[in-house]
């Protein structure tokens, strides 16, 4: 049996793709979840839904995101109620997101008792960054008792970017060092030195790194205490402000990349400004990855705004020729899988993400089946 159900699910929505082996037989997205006029009163509903409308059967193992893994999950896990209670455990570091995959599991060993369930965890990829890389100079006894540390966050989608990347350069995974930049609405970057990451952009939360959507990416944490000391500001309406109305959205009011590029066109200040500081943000950390990486063979952009925009990408990436790093305005344009010039010391790639095949693959690893 090769057929895997993957099951993303937020608070307010189910979003699902069956595979069998590599090909998507179905997929689908139940939104509004227990909001009046939506789809489903909750998410048992939901997925009741979904295999009425779904052929399952052969299934050999529902897959479900989670966001955060902790320190402790380091890999995709088959799930039993021990695992149910160590994910639960979990919630105060993503509390937005983790009781959202703990419904969709709840409800998925409940329609499904029969089908293995596998939690696959964004934060798991990351888990081979060292020490030196995961460890912030604060107290280090608080630091261990509240878990304090970089986790990182996209690791499926860094895992098997990085991997095709290598496919693209015709090199064995474990020969093969890549930058990987995933730019969606959420963003981050990751190094990934023969196929282990050793560093990454998010940190405790996805809040860290590259300026997003709506989250305000790296800042000082005194503007945290600035804000509450001196403009008085609760701390719950500062984180979101950071979370939900920063990125983009806070310097231009608009979080879609697209409508800031349009403004730009057109000769907006604020847009220009944004799509400056967006991109310069991704300069840095290309560089800083440069350093701790020491060679790179391909930096690769993916998802949303890495896949379509050719303007981010050249503007990404623009003054590093010295360091053997350029983009070709044509293949840009096109979108080819390799955008550099032929000869340059650093392939540029543009690879598209599969986070739910991912997740497939990894359930069946868990459960010791391969992919035909």
């Amino acid at each position: 049996m090769t057929r895997v159900l993957v099951l993303n699910c937020g608070s307010s929505s189910l979003k699902y793709r069956l595979f069998d082996g590599a090909d998507t037989v179905a997929k689908g997205l139940v939104e509004r979840i227990g909001e009046s006029g939506g789809d489903a009163a909750d998410h048992l509903t939901a997925l009741q839904r979904i295999m009425a409308e779904t052929d399952l059967d052969g299934l050999s193992a529902v897959g479900h995101r989670v966001v955060h893994g902790g320190p402790e999950f380091t890999a995709a896990t088959v799930i039993d109620d021990g695992v149910v209670e160590r994910i639960e455990a979990l919630i105060p570091l993503a509390p937005l997101h983790q009781p959202a995959a703990l419904s969709g599991i709840a409800v998925a060993r409940k329609l499904l008792p029969a089908v293995p369930q596998v939690a696959v965890f964004d934060t798991a990829f990351h888990a081979t960054i060292p020490p030196e890389g995961y460890t912030w100079a604060i107290d280090a006894d608080l630091a261990e008792r509240w878990q304090i540390r970089r986790y990182g966050f996209h690791g499926t989608s860094h895992a098997y970017v990085a991997r095709r990347t290598a496919e693209v350069l015709g090199r064995p995974p474990a020969e093969t060092n890549v930058i990987t930049l995933h730019l969606g609405n959420g963003a981050s970057a990751c190094a990934v030195e023969g196929g282990r990451s050793v560093a990454t952009s998010m940190g405790l939360s996805p809040l860290d790194g590259l300026v997003m959507g709506t989250r305000s990416g790296a800042i000082d944490p005194t503007v945290i205490f600035h804000l509450h000391r001196v403009a008085g500001l609760p701390l719950d309406e500062i984180e979101t402000s950071l979370t939900r109305h920063g990125g983009l959205l806070g310097l231009t009011g608009e979080n879609d990349l697209r409508a800031v590029l349009s403004r730009r066109a057109h000769g907006d200040a604020k847009a220009t400004l944004a799509f400056d500081v967006y991109t310069r943000r991704i300069r840095e950390y290309v560089g800083s990855y440069l350093a701790v990486l020491g060679r790179v063979d391909a930096i690769t952009f993916t998802a949303g705004v890495g896949e379509n925009s050719a303007v981010v990408r050249a503007a990404s990436l623009a003054g590093l020729e010295p360091l053997g790093i350029a983009v070709d305005p044509e293949r840009n344009e096109a979108a080819a899988a390799i955008i550099s010039p032929d000869g340059t010391r650093t392939a540029v790639c543009v690879v598209p993400t599969d986070e739910e095949l991912e997740i497939a693959d990894q359930s069946r690893a868990a459960l010791g089946l391969s992919r035909p």
